[in-house]
């Protein structure tokens, strides 16, 4: 069972760095995606999605279906906010086009925990009565199928997406109704899984999401209604997967239709060659892989499954320990999104999804609920700080789908190989699932960064703030990580203090009201330190915020002979904008010091750079014109400068690479 869970949707009230990136997603991030949804932003990608539901409710009109949301107007429509018309009628975007829209509304409802906004509950809400105005009499809700081809409902599991877009649906109900009490949408997607439910329970029709997400979804709406048949779903959803690795190929043969004609024998792909009791390896499209692999950890700990935890510890430690970048980011190429096969990790065609890392954060957290571990607190802010972070523009309005860790202006992006690792971050995307998905991790990050259980408080991750938990502890967390390395707590109601101590810093300190703890006076366990703290306690954290070189294992044959640089849970990486226009020409020197920059606030938002000693190839002789050539290149000394990944990109087009080769 549970050794711990997350702290609550009202638990974290952020400060710091933390609290800085969840007011730009209140300001900026969230009124700017919700344009797009409206087609309203200006030379951005179209989105359409408001405007599907929109249609998809007169769709069910023109059938006979009563419109359930309240006052219509004029043309039959629900409140539709700042949505435009569509007199076509049609569908348009993705076969998941919904799931933006209930990212978007997931996000807003945890900004709305931190930062109650009357105009944005407003917004929300008449959404949600248009979603509520598309959904079919029998509780089915989807877009595309209501307007382009109800009669083809769950007919192809494998590429139709549409138990992916109830799943966010799910979430995006259950975290609205924690943060307002509201429960219009919670009733939506509880009558729509019910219908789920007896489509596949019931009437026992056979098969599995072909993206997994609705399994974890389940778990959530499990715990926010008490209703069973959450839990019998995402029950038979997790142990139906694989059980018949044929299950697409069958139900292809069925329909002579497709939507990707993505190929059903691929059972790697979709997480199905066996049972999941039985998976040894992560496999297949990344972003499928942990948000099925987050389900099954949140299922073993709600049910006390030890075999179901055995299999997620074995897939956890083929994804950290063999197929994981040092970013934190997951899946290696572009084929199918996906991971390929151990120490296949190339930096330059790197896939890295933004929303593949979000999802390893999922299933670092859902591992905490069954053993409280560093390891999973350490990959937590490895992604989150990296990957996730890299993934949006400082400003909030541009967005990275993949995150590649080499850019050379003239073949990323346009190569074929390359193709997809783009130098310049988009405004938005025909596939838009990373987008959302960021803005809802950074105004939710308090439950991943907090936990309890009934005497103890977790502390996962290190983010400023005030933090009350529902047994009764509160204290204040004050720090500016990641860039110092201090952590206070300073206790208001006391009890049992649990703190990571992160595997990456090999020097720590710990004090309570000034007087230095010795280790002896430390209960350590599985990387934290336990605690009893009492009423007006000062506990100080103090870790190693020494730059270091980090160098890959031998057997990633792409990193033999070169290193990377981090400091904290932060990768750094070299641009061109700081050194002089070229990082191909720079070899870091093996031996060499690595000096930290003074906090700079006028610099990417505010940061702090490292100088590394390194050589510089020079470009003159028979190498400045000749493709190849026996006259070895001079080398000079010089200065390297790097940035912390998760800045890259800001300052225009121009190389960046993380892992240098050194001498």
């Amino acid at each position: 069972m549970k050794t711990q869970h997350q702290a609550s949707i009202n638990a974290y009230q952020a400060d710091g760095f933390i609290g800085q990136y969840q007011r730009l997603v209140k300001n900026v991030v969230i009124p700017y995606q919700y344009s797009v949804l409206c087609d309203e932003a200006p030379d951005t990608e179209k989105s359409h999605v408001i405007q599907n539901f929109i249609n998809a409710g007169k769709a069910l009109r023109r059938t006979g279906k009563a419109a359930e949301s309240g006052p219509a107007e004029e043309d039959g429509a629900a409140n539709t906010g700042n949505a435009k018309s569509d007199e076509n009628g049609g569908f348009y975007g993705m076969v998941f086009q919904d799931s933006d829209a209930a990212k978007w509304i997931e996000a807003a409802a945890y900004s709305l925990s931190l930062f109650p906004d009357d105009k944005l509950e407003k917004t929300v809400d008449e959404l949600i009565n248009i979603i509520a105005d598309a959904q079919d009499e029998d509780g089915y809700l989807n877009t595309y199928y209501t307007i382009k081809d109800k009669d083809k409902r769950f007919t192809n599991l494998q590429e139709g997406h549409e138990l992916y877009c109830s799943g966010h649906m799910m979430e995006a109900a259950c975290a609205y109704y924690e943060a307002t009490g509201k429960e219009k949408l919670l009733q939506v997607m509880l009558k729509n899984m019910e219908h789920i439910y007896r489509h596949f329970i019931v009437e026992k029709h056979q098969g599995f999401p072909g993206h997994p997400e609705v399994e974890l979804a389940l778990l959530k709406l499990y715990r926010v209604s008490g209703n069973k048949h959450c839990l019998e779903l995402a029950e038979y959803f997790i142990n139906t997967r694989g059980a018949d690795p044929h299950f697409y190929e069958k139900e292809k043969a069925k329909r002579d239709w497709s939507v990707w004609n993505n190929d059903p024998t691929d059972t790697d792909y979709s997480q199905a060659s066996k049972p999941v009791r039985e998976q040894k390896d992560a496999t297949g499209h990344a972003v499928r892989a942990v948000y099925l692999y987050t389900a099954m950890a949140d299922l073993a700990s709600s049910t006390g499954d030890a075999e179901l935890f055995a299999a997620c510890r074995r897939l956890w430690e083929s994804i950290t320990r063999r197929r994981m970048y040092l970013t934190g980011g997951i899946g290696s190429t572009g084929l199918g999104e996906a991971f390929t096969v151990d120490y296949d990790l190339p930096g330059d065609t790197a896939y890295s999804e933004t929303c593949a890392s979000i999802g390893l954060l999922f299933f670092a957290s859902r591992m905490l609920e069954n053993e409280v571990d560093g390891e999973y607190g350490d990959i937590c802010e490895r992604a989150f700080y990296n990957t996730v972070l890299a993934g949006m523009q400082l400003d909030g309005k541009r967005f990275f789908y993949v995150n590649p860790l080499e850019i050379i202006p003239g073949i990323s992006g346009i190569s074929v190989t390359h193709k997809h690792d783009l130098p310049v971050r988009p405004k938005w995307y025909a596939c838009a699932c990373c987008p959302p998905n960021v803005a809802r991790l950074i105004s939710s990050y308090g439950k991943y960064a907090y936990g309890e259980n009934e005497d103890t408080a977790f502390c996962h991750l290190f983010a400023a703030g005030k933090v009350r938990l529902e047994n009764g502890m509160r204290f204040t967390c004050e720090t500016k990580y990641p860039y110092n390395f201090e952590i206070l707590y300073h206790i208001e109601k006391g009890g049992k203090l649990a703190v990571r101590i992160p595997g990456w810093s090999r020097t720590w300190q710990l004090s309570v009201n000034e007087k230095k703890l010795e280790t002896s006076d430390v209960l350590l366990q599985k990387g934290y330190a336990y605690l009893n703290v009492s009423d007006g306690d000062t506990v100080r954290l103090v870790l190693d915020g020494t730059a270091r070189f980090q160098y890959a294992s031998l057997k990633v044959p792409a990193l033999t002979g070169k290193t990377a640089i981090c400091r904290g849970p932060l990768v750094y990486c070299f641009e061109g904008v700081d050194n002089q226009g070229d990082v191909l020409s720079l070899s870091l020197l093996k031996n060499g010091a690595l000096r930290v920059s003074d906090f700079q606030e006028d610099l990417l938002g505010g940061t702090v750079t490292i100088t590394a000693d390194a050589l510089r190839t020079e470009t003159s002789g028979a190498l400045s014109t000749e493709l190849y050539s026996d006259e070895a290149p001079a080398t000079s000394p010089c200065q390297a400068v790097a940035v912390p990944y998760y800045t890259w990109g800001n300052r225009g087009e121009n190389q960046m690479r993380v892992w240098m080769d050194f001498v």
